[in-house]
């Protein structure tokens, strides 16, 4: 056997180890958010500053979240993520906080309850917990990270994977022109979207419009109970 071949069998094993990991944050991730109730994710930046304008709206749309009775779920971390949270902990409400272990950007902040603070070493499990414990998705302004988890929500909702839920983003100034190429490439140059998915960008401005239409969306539909 060459020696290569030795460290591609030790490899192999300890994939296979890995699998109780990565079972055991299922578990305990399912098992603690299932007490929660709906929640609403909020999706951002970690690097957004305090002064910023969208900082200041994220904790605008997690103060009116809670008011109308609904947990917050965000990232955990700092940004947009301590904004999201900073509005439910300022409401009383419950402030949901799902952290990725990296080496850098990520620590929890300061606004998450307690017994809401789940830690995940898998972006893949943390998503699947964000995306099956979510009534609906904010998404503010960010980096690649936001956009992973607003098409991973969308993808699973186009394809009937998970019950139809609201998406909304915040700031058109931000959004408008990612909206523009999906609908002028991607939907009509190539046809590789149908004309009903870009419902699934639909761009606000303010906190107000953010949660009405969240609110609206639920006048027509079931509140789905997966929590």
């Amino acid at each position: 056997m060459h020696a290569h071949q030795k460290d591609w069998n030790e490899i192999k094993t300890n994939d296979s180890w890995a699998i109780f990991k990565i079972m055991s944050e299922f578990v305990e991730g399912y098992e603690r958010m299932a007490r929660i109730g709906p929640c609403i994710s909020i999706f951002g930046s970690a690097r957004t500053k305090e002064e910023n304008k969208y900082y200041q709206l994220s904790v605008e749309i997690g103060q009116k979240l809670s008011e109308a009775g609904y947990g917050v779920i965000t990232g955990g971390g700092p940004g947009i993520m301590e904004a999201g949270n900073k509005g439910a902990y300022l409401a009383g409400g419950k402030s949901v906080g799902l952290n990725i272990d990296l080496p850098f950007e990520q620590f929890h902040n300061k606004y998450i309850g307690r017994e809401h603070n789940l830690n995940f070493d898998y972006f893949f499990v943390r998503k699947v917990v964000f995306v099956k414990y979510s009534q609906g998705f904010v998404v503010m302004p960010g980096g690649f990270g936001t956009m992973d988890e607003l098409f991973e929500a969308i993808t699973l909702i186009q394809t009937k994977k998970i019950t139809k839920r609201p998406v909304v983003l915040v700031g058109t100034d931000y959004w408008s022109g990612l909206v523009d190429w999906v609908k002028k490439v991607m939907l009509e140059k190539e046809n590789n979207v149908s004309p009903d998915d870009m419902k699934y960008l639909h761009c606000v401005d303010t906190a107000e419009e953010a949660v009405k239409y969240i609110e609206d969306f639920y006048k027509t539909h079931d509140l789905s109970p997966n929590f």
